[in-house]
């Protein structure tokens, strides 16, 4: 593993897959998990890449983004400590048609390509846990497919801000309303009055580069049904977090 100062490296379970692991499944795994920093804006593949790590964040989010020829793009699912990236490299597929931009600045653990196949290929608890977040991310690049094609900027943004709040697990997102634009695929603009509309409702607090989320309830008043609807499949489907007593 990476030799890092351990008072400043997380500890693996800080990702709800690898804590949720039987205890022997996760001691076998551990030499071979390297932790590494995710700055801002780091791409961490390409449209297309052969992928050779999967990656468990314990901090910060990842957005999997699809482009278009004409330099469009979209972002279509986020990923936090509550999942991983990279799941072409046990379904099979060994790349992905979408790229995978660090959103939010964290960090995550890597394991290689080889070492997920073998863990994979022993059918236990980590195969189990794969598959369901793998079907937990279907639903999401499902639903935010909907949310985008029948749904108002407005509340589009309120999910995406609640979305994004769920995985950093506080209230502000450090990000510039540019890049909200191209992960939402419209104009700074568009951003602009709709971020408007909530800092004068008292529902988020923005200045340059930073929002911060101010009356969640509010927020959660006028968000669509997508956030509640993707929020439930993931409940159902994924270990909840590990207790600190626990």
């Amino acid at each position: 593993m990476l030799k890092t100062d351990k008072a400043a490296t997380p500890e693996p379970t800080q990702n709800r897959i690898l804590a949720a692991l039987p205890a022997l499944d996760y001691e076998r795994m551990l030499p071979d998990l390297e932790y590494i920093p995710m700055p801002l804006g780091w791409t961490m593949s390409e449209s297309g890449d052969h992928v050779n790590f999967l990656h468990f964040p314990t901090s910060g989010i990842v957005s999997l983004i699809y482009d278009l020829e004409n330099g469009a793009s979209s972002e279509i699912a986020l990923v936090g400590n509550e999942g991983m990236v990279g799941i072409s490299i046990f379904m099979g597929g060994e790349s992905m048609p979408s790229s995978t931009v660090v959103q939010s600045a964290g960090g995550a653990y890597r394991l290689s390509r080889k070492i997920m196949k073998r863990e994979f290929a022993l059918g236990g608890q980590l195969q189990h846990l794969a598959l369901l977040y793998t079907q937990a991310l279907i639903s999401q690049t499902s639903q935010t497919a909907v949310c985008n094609q029948h749904h108002s900027l407005d509340q589009q943004l309120c999910r995406w801000l609640l979305m994004s709040v769920d995985r950093l697990h506080h209230n502000k997102l450090v990000i510039t309303q540019e890049l909200i634009a191209n992960l939402l695929g419209v104009r700074r603009e568009s951003i602009t009055e709709a971020a408007g509309k909530l800092q004068k409702d008292g529902v988020i607090e923005y200045s340059r580069g930073l929002i911060k989320v101010l009356d969640r309830p509010k927020l959660e008043m006028k968000v669509c049904e997508c956030y509640e609807v993707v929020k439930q499949e993931y409940e159902r489907l994924l270990p909840l977090p590990r207790s600190k007593a626990g």
